[in-house]
């Protein structure tokens, strides 16, 4: 995902620990000017936020944007539901996957491309205890891995 015209604002390493991700899409965010200026400042929380689809359409609760300082009259509620924009038929799919147990659609992460903001979605399946301590152990057992080939190397 990092490439050319890509800066990312804010993301959700907390999904990273508590799901698997098992597929990744994009979409758009609907926001008012204001709500997408405090994202370009980096005012934006995806902890404990998920994504429903309702009726056809796609929208993220729980995601907090900061209002804006200058934003006046304008701000918004900064834990409205907001709206996502992606084809039809993706949603659709979205949603047959989704009625499965156990499968949810996580917002992963924030991000400008070409001066639009867009929101990272993973369908996730939830992790339980012990798949956390195993994550854990192997990336531990990576760190430890990297510091043994560095240390050697470097004789």
């Amino acid at each position: 995902m990092a490439g050319e015209g890509i800066k990312i604002i804010a993301k959700n390493s907390k999904a990273y620990h508590d799901f698997f991700i098992l597929e990744k899409f994009e979409a758009g965010i609907a926001l008012a000017g204001t709500e997408v200026k405090s994202i370009r400042q980096g005012n934006v929380n995806l902890k404990d936020s998920y994504c429903i689809i309702k009726d056809g359409q796609l929208t993220v609760h729980g995601m907090h944007i900061s209002p804006y300082e200058k934003g006046n009259i304008f701000n918004k509620d900064p834990r409205r539901p907001r709206q996502l924009l992606m084809h039809k038929r993706e949603i659709m799919r979205l949603f047959g996957t989704i009625k499965q147990d156990g499968v949810a659609l996580i917002p992963l992460s924030v991000y400008l491309t070409h001066s639009r903001v867009k929101l990272e979605l993973g369908l996730a399946k939830g992790k339980k205890l012990y798949d956390k301590r195993e994550s854990a152990a192997q990336r531990d057992a990576k760190r430890e891995m990297d510091r043994t080939m560095k240390t050697r190397n470097a004789r």
